[in-house]
């Protein structure tokens, strides 16, 4: 199935949902649509929303920026909305005095003709229904599975043991790697709180810590998103960076193109 979805990713790819999608910017609704399509651009991991052009409340006009080439490889979250990896055109939408540059993406494809695809981050606010979207539009193909355990778990640092729990959580996500997440009473090494704050879709918004000399090299979610809410409080280490051992067994390092790209993304390459 792995091997399926990398296959597909070369693809310009879209799937019609039928939530109904909002979009604020300014104080106005900018969209409010239940006729919305998740669109994945060639090579890109997570997917924008394009709503249909008729259910925007605000004007389209031939951008006003330079287009941006979509870099090689995987195109990972970090990588700006508007370098573009399918043929189409670059779009600007005027909210009230406020011209919004490049925030919208118009594809050379004939299913797509009717839509805009649009900046995630331009916008001040989504819903989904009346809920919230956080860092990116969700995907219907994408699980996040936490999983309680009483296997042992031991990280170490170049011999240095940073952590060791025989209660920790495994957290099994759709394309990325299995993470371990341990009660913060298990992480020997000693914590300091790191300035690094990021959003996940799917788990909410994560804080960082440093431990072992490596800056930014444990995280936790403190009030995580539903589907997650069991790894409240709980410390996780980028298995990229360290020797995590299950059960004695040395893990290998997780490796793919999503995993290296997820390495460029926060400088651990």
């Amino acid at each position: 199935m792995r091997d399926l979805w990398s296959e597909g990713l070369s693809l310009l790819r879209y799937e019609p949902t039928e939530m109904r999608i909002r979009v604020r910017h300014g104080g106005r609704v900018i969209a409010d649509t239940t006729r919305a399509a998740l669109v994945w651009e060639p090579r890109r991991v997570v997917p924008s929303y394009a709503v249909p052009v008729a259910d925007l409340s605000v004007d389209l006009t031939r951008s006003s920026g330079e287009a941006v080439p979509a870099p090689d490889g995987i195109l990972h979250p970090g990588i700006p909305f508007t370098a573009h990896s399918s043929d189409g055109q670059s779009v600007d939408l005027q909210v009230g005095e406020d011209r919004l540059a490049g925030a919208g993406f118009r594809p050379d494809d004939p299913e797509l003709a009717e839509y805009v695809v649009l900046d995630f981050n331009a916008f001040d606010e989504w819903l989904e229904e009346d809920q919230p979207v956080l860092s990116h539009p969700r995907e219907p193909y994408h699980r996040v599975d936490v999983r309680r355990s009483s296997r042992t778990v031991r990280i170490e640092l170049d011999g240095v043991v940073l952590a060791e729990s025989s209660r920790p959580t495994f957290v099994f996500e759709t394309s990325l790697p299995t993470r371990f997440y341990l009660p913060r009473e298990d992480i020997v090494a000693e914590l300091e709180p790191s300035e690094l704050r990021t959003t996940c879709a799917y788990k909410g918004r994560a804080i960082y810590f440093s431990a072992g000399g490596r800056k930014n090299l444990m995280w936790s979610y403190p009030d995580p998103l539903s589907d997650a809410r069991d790894l409240a409080g709980l410390v996780a280490v980028y298995d990229d960076l360290v020797d995590v051992y299950v059960d004695g067994e040395l893990r290998g390092r997780p490796s793919g193109p999503v995993a290296q790209a997820l390495q460029q993304e926060f400088g651990l390459v």
